[in-house]
């Protein structure tokens, strides 16, 4: 199976880079989506074959997410449950037998970290929604979490340090979402991986000097390590100030005995 994350920065500004043949070529089974900056019934896709959920921000142009799905869940949850947290669209669960598949978008700590002491409490809020999926089965979640984990996932750690995305709160609080039993999955193929990133300024010619960050994110559950078959990072791919990522899997849509 084939899952993509694409932080598109406005679904309607990267249809007019060709998304649609983009995401033809993903030939994927879920491709989900994050900052899509916009509302319900500004856009309508056509993609055969694909069932299409949106999470939308209550204040217009600002975050949002999506996940297109080849097959049908179980049940589709937005957000969080916690009113304080489900104002900006940032997440959507889909549940299947074997497992649940969530998008998110973390919010950004901002300059000089201004928004720090929320995205924290946001951070603790999703800590605890994803753990308590996996105590019911296996959970895969991605998006664009807004954090560069360690060294290796930026390329000017030292300039960076009390930077937003970069501060010692978000990296610990990253820490702290693997110590409570999920995998980095690119990390997990390679630990070791330098000078691949996800995500670039528009300033400076970054993407041109690949002076970037590594933000987005598949993570998965422990138990689904013998089913996982790469992880990727989709640097060709432009359109948006991030790049997709990918993570292939065996079939988990087959009875786990």
């Amino acid at each position: 199976m084939k899952f993509i994350s694409w932080n598109v920065n406005g679904l309607r500004a990267v249809l007019k880079k060709d998304f649609l043949t983009t995401f033809e070529n993903f030939d994927a089974d879920f491709v989900c989506l994050q900052e899509t900056k916009m509302q319900a019934g500004q856009v309508e896709l056509d993609l055969p074959g694909y069932q299409q959920y949106f999470n939308y921000a209550e204040r217009k142009g600002y975050s949002g997410t999506a996940i297109f799905a080849r097959t049908k869940p179980l049940k589709v949850t937005y957000g969080l449950g916690l009113p304080e947290h489900d104002q900006e669209g940032r997440v959507i669960t889909l549940e299947y037998p074997n497992f649940y598949l969530l998008t998110c978008y973390t919010p950004n700590s901002q300059a000089e970290l201004k928004r720090l002491p929320y995205r924290l409490e946001w951070d603790q809020a999703f800590r605890h929604y994803v753990s308590e999926l996996a105590q019911q089965k296996s959970v895969i979640f991605c998006g664009d979490l807004n954090v560069a984990h360690e060294a290796i996932d930026l390329k000017n750690p030292q300039n960076n340090h009390h930077n937003a995305g970069f501060s010692d709160e978000e990296r610990q609080s990253f820490s702290q979402l693997m110590a409570a039993g999920f995998v980095d999955t690119f990390r997990y193929f390679y630990p070791d991986q330098t000078d691949v990133y996800s995500w670039w300024s528009y300033r400076f010619h970054a993407r041109d000097r690949n002076a970037g960050w590594r933000i987005d994110y598949f993570m998965t559950t422990p138990d689904l390590n013998d089913q996982l078959t790469d992880a990727k990072i989709l640097t060709d791919i432009v359109g948006s100030d991030h790049c997709p990522i990918e993570l292939d899997t065996a079939d988990l849509m087959k009875k786990v005995d």
